[in-house]
């Protein structure tokens, strides 16, 4: 096998349960976003930019629709005779057989794969992160640091330092400390999740801590790696990056892409963002059809009106029907007069005639508010919204529902109405 000097190893396989009844059938990266990719396509598309032609994807929780749109890797050119991109699910072994229980296990299991292409270095990527960076820009400032290990950050506001694992650096950039999710943080320098690791440095580390449970990088690794005062480096990254992992946050980073100026520019010639494209007609706009603002995929048919939303590709909005402030992911179809604002309708959603979505105002979620708090409705895919139903803001629904599923024609603020068992993070 050839020698690589640095292979991505890409984590595929989270549920993402603040995303709800979004995952009831994917993984996080397989979600639709922007009209036309997934989550993961951007991981993706900054390897291949970046120079990186090996990449392994580990896959673990519902992962048929994401293994069908990875493919051979042919959207992102890694179909490669050598390298490539390949899909790695857990496996049975002949001892200590498991699920992936953390990030660092996840790649300690596919130890083998890494091994084959004998690289100088090694960069750990996260599937669910809306960004474009050169890695090979980072793999230089590895190199000229003489770093084991470079860890991407960026600085977040103060207040919110207590989300992430933050790093504690000299002048230089040397980190001095690094602190997991701190209540009183001692700055403001989070890590992204990206890791770019000295292959030797890597082995030895999984190697030392392959007997602890749930093996994680910010947990395990990098403690162990300031312990034995290996050299840890801070790249401090300035571009556009978000973590769509709660529905607030996949809901305004869609809606950043309208912008009149977006921050996030899906247009430019430099730097692409590669999809797997469906053989599909181009969308229309009927006589009456109104669209203000919008992203529309292809296939997509608008009669009514659109405003400020993302609609994918295969889309129906009927004459008279109005949509606002809302994600429609592809296949779905809104009935006449219906009314949509502040909504994200996952694939294949019915929404019938005269049905009123995301109307009255906030009330706390009584079926998981952690999850549906952030004044929108969300519904599943394949979901069924009987016509002229009535439905408030953070609510979620799944399934095909009836007209006796709504009181008085009415699922009010704060409600849900789940048709199947779904494990979508803390239900009450």
């Amino acid at each position: 096998m050839m020698k690589k000097e640095m292979i991505a190893m890409l984590l595929a396989g989270g549920q993402g349960s603040r995303l709800g009844v979004l995952t009831d059938n994917m993984a996080k990266p397989a979600i639709p976003f922007g009209g036309k990719y997934r989550i993961i396509d951007f991981p993706l598309s900054n390897c291949i930019n970046s120079g990186v032609d090996t990449v392994g994807v580990l896959t673990q929780y519902r992962p048929l629709r994401l293994n069908a749109h990875i493919g051979i890797g042919i959207p992102w050119d890694l179909d490669r005779n050598v390298g490539g991109v390949t899909v790695l699910p857990p496996y049975e072994q002949l001892e200590n057989t498991n699920w992936y229980t953390g990030t660092a296990n996840a790649i300690l299991q596919n130890i083998e794969y890494m091994e084959q292409y004998n690289p100088d270095y090694v960069l750990i990527l996260s599937g669910d992160h809306i960004y474009k960076m050169d890695y090979e820009v980072m793999l230089d400032y590895h190199k000229a640091n003489r770093a084991d290990v470079t860890i991407a950050v960026k600085p977040v506001p103060i207040e919110e330092a207590p989300r992430y694992g933050i790093m504690v650096t000299d002048q230089n950039g040397r980190i001095t400390d690094f602190q997991e999710k701190p209540e009183n943080p001692a700055g403001n320098l989070a890590s992204m999740g990206i890791y770019i690791f000295s292959w030797r440095v890597l082995r030895e580390a999984l190697e030392a801590l392959k007997q602890v449970k749930q093996l994680d990088f910010g947990m395990h690794v990098l403690p162990y790696c300031r312990k034995k005062q290996l050299r840890l480096y801070a790249y401090e990254f300035n571009g556009y990056w978000r973590d769509v992992g709660t529905l607030g946050s996949y809901w305004q980073t869609n809606m950043e892409l309208i912008d009149v100026i977006p921050e996030f520019n899906l247009y430019e010639e430099f730097w692409k963002i590669y999809t797997k494209g469906d053989v599909i007609p181009p969308n229309y706009i009927g006589e009456k059809g109104v669209v203000d603002r919008c992203i529309v995929g292809d296939g997509s048919e608008i009669y009514g009106e659109v405003h400020n939303s993302v609609i994918g590709s295969g889309v129906t909005v009927e004459e008279g029907a109005e949509v606002r402030d809302s994600i429609v992911m592809d296949g779905t179809f809104i009935g006449k007069e219906a009314k949509i604002s502040r909504a994200i309708l996952a694939q294949n959603t019915a929404v019938g005639e005269k049905a009123i979505l995301g109307t009255g105002v906030d009330a706390p979620n009584t079926y998981n508010q952690k999850i549906y708090s952030f004044g929108l409705v969300t519904v599943g895919e394949n979901s069924v919204i009987p016509p002229g139903v009535r439905i408030g803001r953070n609510t979620a629904i799944l399934g095909e529902t009836l007209a006796e599923d709504y009181p008085g024609g009415m699922l009010v603020s704060g409600g849900a109405i789940i048709k199947k068992d779904i494990k979508d993070g803390e239900n009450s």
